[in-house]
């Protein structure tokens, strides 16, 4: 728990910064906490897009894109196709700071800190 909410703290502080590296700052925490929940991790690739995270576990799929806000429709359209090219039915989630649920076309939203505090994705 007490390294959780050092991330917490790391990724709270880093908001508003460079948005560079607040983005890799939210791939490394939700990569290592998707190991912690003993996901095996890949990097996707749909056509001509990128899938963040591709985790695997016990038979079962998740996919998982991250993105600081979604808070413009391109950022949202950015981060929904691929989820939305995969014609599978394991579930499909985005992670951002937002604090607002934002689902979209059977694809989740999660914030980072409920992510991070709940063990459901």
């Amino acid at each position: 728990m007490k390294s959780i909410i050092v991330l917490i703290k790391v990724l709270t502080k880093s908001i508003g910064r460079n948005q560079v590296n607040n983005s890799r700052i939210m791939e490394n925490i939700v990569y290592f906490e998707l190991l912690r929940r003993g996901y095996e991790v890949t990097i996707g690739c749909v056509g001509n897009y990128e899938i963040d995270f591709v985790c695997k576990k016990m038979g079962e799929k998740i996919y998982v894109q991250l993105t600081r806000e979604l808070t413009h429709e391109d950022t949202i359209e950015r981060e929904c196709r691929p989820l939305l090219m995969v014609k599978d039915n394991y579930p499909k989630y985005i992670i951002s700071t937002d604090e607002f649920d934002m689902p979209r076309d059977g694809i989740k939203h999660r914030n980072i800190l409920d992510f991070l505090l709940d063990d459901e994705i």
